[in-house]
C-alpha cells in the first residue's frame, strides 16, 4: 500500500496573499475614485513656513506673508513637466481673476529654465519662489508636479489638486473654495 504525499499549504500561502494584494489594487483601481484626490494632512493648517528667493533679479521670491490678507493660489511647477505645459494656458486665464493672488513655487528646476519655460509660455505668477533643492516641496507635501492650493486669506490651506488643472477643475473645484475662502 503507497502512502499519500502531503500537501503542505504552506507552500501556496504566497501566492495567496499575493492574489489577496492583487484584489485590493484591483477594486481601489476601478472603484471610481479619481487619482487627482489624494489625501493632504495639512488641509486646514497654517501653510508651511516659506521663504523662497526670486527666479531672478527682476522677480519677487515666495514667502509666508504672501498668504495673508488674500486669497492665493500656489501653483507648484517645472520647466521639465509635460502636464505643467497643459495646464498653463488654464492659470494664464486663472490669473485673470482680481480675487486671488496666483503664486509659482518653481520645484526642483534650475531657474535659467523656468525662465525661458514662462518667456515662451507667458507668466501668469505675480510672484514666484525657486525650490531648487526640493525642501519647500517637501514642506507642503508635494506629491509630483502640477500640484495646486487654494491658500486662504488667513494663510491656511484650504484646498489640494494633484495633477494638471483643465477648465473643468477651475469651475468645479478651485472657483467654489476660492469663493468661499473670499467671503470670509
Amino acid at each position: 500500500m503507497s502512502e499519500k504525499p502531503k500537501v503542505k499549504w504552506a507552500a501556496f500561502l504566497p501566492v495567496i496573499l499575493f492574489a489577496a494584494l492583487a484584489g485590493v489594487f484591483a477594486f481601489q483601481l476601478y472603484a471610481g475614485k479619481n487619482s487627482a484626490d489624494l489625501p493632504s494632512a495639512l488641509i486646514g493648517k497654517t501653510a508651511p513656513q516659506t521663504d523662497l528667493p526670486p527666479l531672478d533679479a527682476t522677480s519677487i521670491g515666495l514667502k509666508s506673508a504672501d498668504f495673508i490678507g488674500r486669497v492665493t493660489v500656489l501653483n507648484v511647477f517645472a520647466s521639465w513637466c509635460v502636464p505643467c505645459r497643459e495646464e498653463h494656458p488654464v492659470l494664464l486665464e486663472l490669473a485673470k481673476d482680481k480675487r486671488l493672488t496666483l503664486a509659482g513655487l518653481n520645484y526642483k528646476d534650475k531657474p535659467e529654465n523656468a525662465l525661458r519655460f514662462l518667456g515662451d509660455m507667458g507668466n501668469p505668477y505675480a510672484v514666484i519662489g525657486a525650490d531648487i533643492s526640493g525642501r519647500a516641496g517637501i514642506d507642503w507635501g508635494v506629491y509630483g508636479v502640477p500640484e495646486t492650493y487654494v491658500i486662504g486669506k488667513d494663510g491656511a490651506i484650504l484646498y489640494k489638486h494633484v495633477g494638471p488643472l483643465d477648465m473643468d477643475a477651475v469651475k468645479a473645484e478651485i472657483l467654489p473654495v476660492m469663493d468661499g475662502a473670499v467671503t470670509r
